[in-house]
């Protein structure tokens, strides 16, 4: 085991011994204690990795009932919360579009609409990446890029004049754009990543404050969009371009690639049609809600109509096959569900201790600017998702800066959506995202050109967020 995470494995439980050991950090209140002791080891722990983040997130469910800050059966229900369910239905959906390969079918056929020049097949890619993280895991949409990528590679590898600074710069950009655009394509849904779902569970569980899966693809979408043209830019036209590289065999690999898929199976058309109905109902359910009062439509419902349509339609009603199959579940990320849960606790306990409450008591009694506090929120969260997780950290600092928020006396969603949109911009080091990491394995790519093309998008990143928490949040919520 790293020496890191031997010592955040010992470092975690000494810190919450100390911090309940000390006397009350707010009197009256002997839970706050409690819930900040919890909440460091939480950190340490979630920092150093020392154990699985999911296995960290679930310390509330132990610790809280015993020192009192809340009852088992109250600390339980934030693992089961609807937003939870909203997540699941989602990881569902992503994996009968995987097992049936049509994330793959999908990506390839943006890939050749695109155009086979240098710059068209950059662009292709990063479009097919971000297209596919909006609706998958950014991990499972990078996997299914990658190999594709590499084909196309080889052959500038195994072309006439070797592999030239030309080429070099291509398959960076390729590599880049397909790790940026799995980060950015996620910002654009509710479940595409989940900061954002923790976000929304955190809104709707403390605060009883809705966002609709349409009225999030209202920011989160053209703010993806931005990034990721901002990315191809800055990746293509100015960090490693590459014009004037000229080679027409990438789209025989991409119609291989194809026809080796054959034609759409019916498994596909299945899946497809449940996919397409269940986004239908996600973008149009407040519409349906007017036209048929009572109905009360939520995105969780419709997300578990996705899921349990996958379960149950049968692909082969004679065998007994359906879409889905119970056992396809071993490969669901129910870990990040657990983790989801864990956030929502620590935000409850959080609340529950007067803890928000105090730290939105000194920033009114302050005289800090809003629009400095915005951007030095905007740029911590940015950063140290560089290093590490942008779940567990959304869950820690998300109730704070709600604290904030209502001290500064702004709605809370100016602050909360940015800082949580920001921690999906981690475009730096390889060990920030999953993305990051698997183009990183490929070879193609060093620490110092990640990190160069990296720092740019991250700085252009906060100008951004900074634009929409001073002038479009405002309009929009």
């Amino acid at each position: 085991m790293h020496l890191s995470r031997i010592i955040g494995l010992l470092l975690g439980p000494l810190l919450f011994i100390g911090i309940n050991c000390l006397p009350e950090m707010i009197s009256g209140n002997p839970g706050a204690n409690a819930v900040i002791a919890t909440a460091l080891w939480m950190i340490t722990w979630w920092i150093t990795e020392a154990v699985s983040i999911s296995v960290t997130a679930l310390l509330p469910l132990l610790l809280f009932p015993l020192l009192g800050v809340m009852p088992l059966a109250d600390v339980g229900a934030n693992y089961g919360s609807p937003i939870i369910f909203l997540f699941f239905g989602g990881f569902v959906l992503a994996l009968a579009l995987e097992k049936v390969n049509l994330h793959k079918r999908i990506a390839l056929t943006i890939i050749n609409l695109t155009g086979t020049t240098p710059e068209k097949v950059v662009l292709g890619f990063m479009i097919a990446t971000a297209t596919l993280s909006m609706w998958i895991s950014n991990t499972a949409s990078t996997v299914v890029m990658l190999p594709i990528a590499m084909s196309v590679i080889n052959l500038l590898i195994k072309d006439e004049d070797g592999f030239t600074a030309k080429d070099r710069n291509f398959a960076l950009s390729v590599m880049l754009g397909i790790a940026f655009s799995a980060n950015a394509g996620g910002i654009a849904t509710v479940i595409g990543t989940p900061p954002n779902s923790v976000l929304i569970g955190l809104l709707e569980n403390e605060y009883n404050i809705q966002i609709s899966f349409l009225r999030w693809m209202t920011i989160g979408l053209p703010f993806s969009l931005v990034m990721i043209g901002i990315s191809y830019l800055v990746l293509v036209k100015w960090m490693f371009p590459c014009k004037g590289l000229s080679f027409g065999a990438s789209r025989g690999v991409i119609r291989e690639e194809l026809r080796k898929l054959g034609p759409a199976s019916r498994h596909e058309k299945m899946v497809l049609v449940i996919f397409g109905v269940t986004v239908f109902l996600w973008i149009f359910r407040t519409l349906i809600n007017e036209l048929i009062p009572g109905l009360g439509l939520t995105d969780t419902a419709i997300s578990m109509f996705g899921a349990i349509a996958l379960f149950t339609f049968p692909y082969n009603l004679k065998r007994g096959e359906f879409i889905l199959q119970w056992g396809d579940t071993s490969r669901l990320a129910w870990g990040i569900l657990i983790l989801f849960g864990g956030g929502l606790a620590l935000a409850r306990g959080m609340s529950a201790s007067g803890l928000v409450d105090l730290v939105s008591t000194a920033i009114a009694s302050s005289e800090i600017s809003i629009l400095f506090t915005a951007v030095l929120l905007i740029t911590l969260m940015l950063f140290m998702t560089e290093l590490m997780s942008n779940v567990a950290l959304v869950a820690v600092l998300a109730p704070v800066v709600a604290g904030i928020a209502i001290g500064l006396e702004i709605p809370m969603l100016y602050l909360l959506i940015p800082v949580t949109i920001a921690s999906s911009c981690a475009f730096m080091l390889p060990m920030a995202t999953p993305p990051n990491a698997i183009v990183f394995a490929s070879g193609y790519i060093r620490v110092h050109q990640m990190a160069r093309a990296g720092f740019i998008l991250n700085v252009i990143s906060i100008a951004l967020l900074v634009f929409l928490f001073q002038f479009i949040i405002p309009l929009l919520f």
